[in-house]
């Protein structure tokens, strides 16, 4: 049986219930919304339609109407399940659940919908601006070491260094072949469809060199104005500090600020740079895993920010 997340009961509970709300998953890219979402459908026994807007080319609202005539004839007495994946992904999403879900309400259809995205920002400023009062949130973090160690059997080590996601568990073997994947499928794939396609960045390499400056320096202070000094055509601290807002929406690199009586002082303070997830940091370091142990000083400042990691996730997810 494949191990289900303890979002799982929760999903299935709100599944159950009458249909009152629009459940929304929202997370980072590949800490397995998807799957936990056909985990809870196939166990609530209703007809499901599952579709995904994650295209390099942008779909239109019409597409979303469509899935949602497609749930509608599919309905049995228990109703059906929509489940849109990436729907943040959709021009005008918001406007056109809204007007959907509303009519189903008025002729009291009992169709369940399930929206997901991988972009926590970008999909609740869709849903402030036009579903207010119509949805609730489930936010689905990056695994934790609990996690990897039940469903994979890893050593708190392994969490350290190779972070928490379970598509990469398969490759940690064939470590070149690991850091591909973590460029390639999480870091590129998060930047460039997550954040560049559905942001107004001017200057997207900074972004980028914002980003590895940030897993560099993960678990350390650094001012807006040292950052400057290490970016090439950094702009002013404005630009720097709306990026990596950007990147902490995404799930790949906040800052915490300083902590601090007065709401002012902390928001102005240099913010302490933390990586979402240590895989992020471990597959841009050439290290590897027994050579990153070895180096005691830097396995020092990794484990840091493992355990920055798994509060900035928690923070995330509302539980501190």
């Amino acid at each position: 049986m494949a191990y289900q997340r303890s979002q799982f009961v929760i999903l299935s509970s709100r599944l159950d219930e009458p249909r009152r709300f629009i459940q929304v998953v929202a997370g980072p890219r590949q800490v397995g919304k998807t799957t936990l979402v056909q985990q809870v459908c196939e166990a609530s026994g209703l007809p499901v339609q599952i579709a995904s807007a994650d295209e390099p080319t942008l779909r239109g609202a019409e597409w979303i109407a469509q899935q949602w005539e497609i749930a509608r004839l599919m309905q049995g007495e228990r109703g059906a399940v929509l489940v849109l994946d990436e729907v943040q992904k959709v021009s005008g999403w918001s406007e056109t659940v809204k007007r959907l879900w509303d009519e189903d309400t008025r002729k009291k259809r009992p169709i369940k919908v399930i929206l997901l995205g991988s972009a926590p920002l970008l999909i609740q400023r869709g849903l402030s601006e036009s579903l207010a009062g119509r949805f609730e949130i489930l936010h689905l973090p990056h695994w934790s070491a609990e996690e990897m160690r039940l469903a994979f059997g890893w050593t708190v080590q392994q969490s350290i260094f190779y972070g928490g996601y379970p598509g990469a568990v398969s490759l940690i073997g064939d470590h070149d072949r690991w850091v591909r994947y973590v460029r390639d499928s999480l870091i590129e794939t998060t930047l460039s469809r997550d954040v560049l396609l559905l942001s107004r960045v001017d200057k997207p390499a900074l972004l980028r060199r914002m980003f590895e400056l940030g897993c560099r320096y993960s678990g350390q202070i650094l001012s807006y104005t040292k950052m400057i000094g290490q970016l090439q055509d950094a702009g002013n601290t404005t630009t720097l500090a709306h990026y990596l807002e950007l990147l902490g929406a995404a799930g790949m690199l906040t800052g915490f600020p300083k902590y601090a009586g007065e709401a002012m002082r902390s928001r102005g303070s240099s913010p302490k740079l933390q990586v979402f997830d240590t895989a992020l940091l471990s597959a841009l370091s050439g290290y590897r895993f027994d050579e990153a142990q070895a180096d005691r000083e830097y396995w020092g400042r990794l484990t840091e920010s493992a355990v920055g990691a798994h509060l900035a996730n928690a923070a995330a997810a509302g539980k501190c």
